[in-house]
């Protein structure tokens, strides 16, 4: 019997590889994630450097493989935005043609008076936040007045923070539903999040509970493709909540990057037949919009190392490709994400190593890519780049 195929397309959330024509638009101009990190000591890729990683057009850092294994190319985003929910859309096929709302100065009366009314509680803050420093400056007022602390950021984001002893997690969830409910059209947000934290004043900590509840895909993507095919789609992290279940066969959560690393080695051992979709967040959530440069390196550094434990254990037919969804330079005054090129590594034991895919136009090229490796029929907006690496 031969082997099935399988795909493992790790997303390295916020790893982006240099400014795009239009960062500047975006207030992104010379922006470059992988090169900020790699003037830190704590710096240490062999194995992303052996794949090809700094052979890149214009990575602007490092030095490149002489004979890499894998194939390596950037790809531009086509879609209008740099956020999480539209860049992983991109990845899957669904090219997104505006940006999703966001709320320099909060979110209108008209949402957050239907809010307050469907949960019967007030509502603090409501305006552009750190999340560590919102409960700084709100969390005492919430234990005393029951208030939910309503914030957002730069991102397409209505979040909602509650302490989990006075508002259980399950009813924060319910609460998160109900602002779901209410944003949409417009107000389309891409996720609602639910952030419960524990602890007193000032050593509020926010717990593992968190939970995104995200807008729908506007379109079909690789996901609902392969389930369609009766295929395998595995997601690994976020992937789930990103595409609001839509499109999954099964899905773990993770606690951080290196718990993502050991869940997808754990489904390197198994069986399967279809995609395994990894999201690795913590170089985006706990030290791009930190500003952490050292932090962000020695993540890229750990990243690589189970890499390394990964590669070995790769079948004759798996496909690896490795990828981002934006940027999140952490050496820019802004904490923001930043619009950049990404990343493409492809490596496997049927994949030519050191061809150059040069520059795509859209990630989208990706999901074109791994359904026609899986051969599952597809309309995407990209292109498979499969013929150009297949040995």
């Amino acid at each position: 019997m031969a082997e099935q195929k399988r795909v493992f397309l790790i997303v390295l959330d916020s790893v982006g590889c240099g400014e795009m024509p239009d960062s500047a638009e975006y207030g992104d101009a010379g922006s470059n994630t992988i090169a900020a990190c790699a003037k830190s000591s704590k710096f240490h890729v062999p194995n992303l450097a052996k794949l090809g990683l700094f052979n890149i057009d214009q990575i602007g850092c490092g030095t490149p493989e002489a004979s890499p294994s894998g194939s390596y190319g950037r790809m531009a985003e086509a879609s209008k935005g740099k956020d999480t929910t539209i860049g992983h859309w991109e990845i899957s096929g669904v090219i997104s043609p505006k940006p999703l709302p966001t709320y320099p100065d909060g979110f209108p009366p008209e949402i957050m008076d239907a809010f307050t009314k469907q949960t019967g509680r007030g509502a603090l803050c409501n305006k552009p936040y750190s999340g560590t420093e919102v409960l700084m400056d709100y969390g005492r007022e919430h234990l005393e007045t029951g208030k939910l602390i309503v914030y957002t950021s730069a991102d397409s984001v209505f979040q909602i923070a509650a302490h989990e002893s006075l508002v259980p997690v399950e009813e924060l969830y319910r609460y998160c539903e109900i602002a779901r409910a209410l944003l949409t059209g417009d107000h389309g947000v891409g996720r609602v999040i639910a952030r419960p934290f524990t602890g007193e004043y000032p050593n509020f900590v926010r717990t593992p509970n968190r939970h995104d509840f995200s807008l729908t895909p506007p379109g079909t993507t690789l996901l609902d493709c392969l389930i369609k095919a009766g295929l395998d789609s595995i997601g690994v992290g976020k992937i789930n909540d990103i595409f609001a279940g839509r499109g999954i066969s099964e899905y773990v959560r993770t606690k951080n990057n290196a718990d993502g690393m050991e869940k997808t080695m754990a489904y390197a051992k198994k069986d399967f037949h279809g995609l395994c979709f990894v999201n690795l967040v913590d170089f985006d959530m706990v030290f791009g919009h930190r500003n952490n440069v050292d932090g962000y390196a020695n993540a890229l550094s750990e990243f690589d190392v189970q890499l390394g434990q990964l590669l070995p254990m790769l079948r004759d037919e798996d496909l690896l490709l490795i990828t981002a969804d934006h940027g999140c330079d952490p050496s820019t005054p802004s904490t923001d994400h930043s619009r950049e090129h990404v990343p493409v590594l492809v490596y496997g034991r049927h994949i030519q190593g050191g061809v150059n895919l040069g520059t795509g136009d859209t990630y989208a090229h990706m999901a074109a890519t791994v359904a026609d490796y899986l051969g599952v029929p597809q309309d995407f907006a990209g292109k498979s780049f499969l013929a150009d690496i297949l040995e």
